[in-house]
């Protein structure tokens, strides 16, 4: 998994990387706010990071800030580094929208740890969110069933979104995942067995 550190303090930033990569994690660091913040920006960037409270240019609690804002419905795991010495620190960085904080100096089985369940809640939120772009896809096919389909009032086919006509079944197939089982209703049962009876 892709971790983003950002702090401003080298000696902090290379023991982070350094742990976190030992851990197995890829890692990408920033040395201040601004530069986190374009990394957030890429296309394929880190979906869980550890942000900095006090450092140059964007502020961690802001960064968080504005990765809800861009991305509401995107899992994102944000821990909060403060200092142990404020005591309103933990409640300050929680309400600034991130997920956890880790006090300085940090423990490294407490990092490790809560960095777990980072990863674990990160997983779970991309598990939701893709079930959720599965089924806004679903209620897209369902609403295409719902409008206006083209049919022919003799033989029943239908004109498709390339021009084309096919059967209902094949129509129907390829916009759900309903399936077909054949059959013959009573009425088609009795004109079949006239025509035999005819020959």
């Amino acid at each position: 998994m892709k971790i983003l550190i950002a702090e401003d303090d080298t000696p902090s930033r290379l023991m982070l990387q350094s742990l976190l990569t030992k851990w197995g994690y890829t890692v990408t660091s920033a040395k201040d706010g601004d530069e986190a913040w374009t990394i957030l920006c890429e296309q394929e960037h880190p979906h869980l990071v550890i942000l900095d409270w006090k450092m140059p240019g964007i502020e961690g609690p802001e960064i968080v800030k504005r990765l809800r804002m861009r991305e509401p419905e995107r899992p994102y795991y944000a821990i909060i580094i403060t200092s142990r010495s404020n005591k309103d620190s933990a409640a300050s960085a929680l309400n600034s929208g991130a997920d956890d904080f880790i006090g300085k100096p940090f423990d490294n089985d407490e990092l490790r740890a809560r960095v777990a369940v980072g990863r674990r809640m990160n997983n779970l939120q991309k598990a939701l969110f893709d079930h959720i772009q599965d089924l806004r896809q679903a209620l897209n096919r369902v609403k295409r069933l719902e409008g206006i389909i083209p049919i022919c009032m003799y033989c029943k086919k239908i004109r498709d979104d390339q021009n084309s006509w096919n059967q209902l079944e094949k129509y129907i197939s390829d916009h759900s995942e309903a399936m077909f089982s054949h059959g013959i209703c009573p009425e088609c049962s009795k004109e079949q067995m006239k025509i035999i009876e005819r020959i």
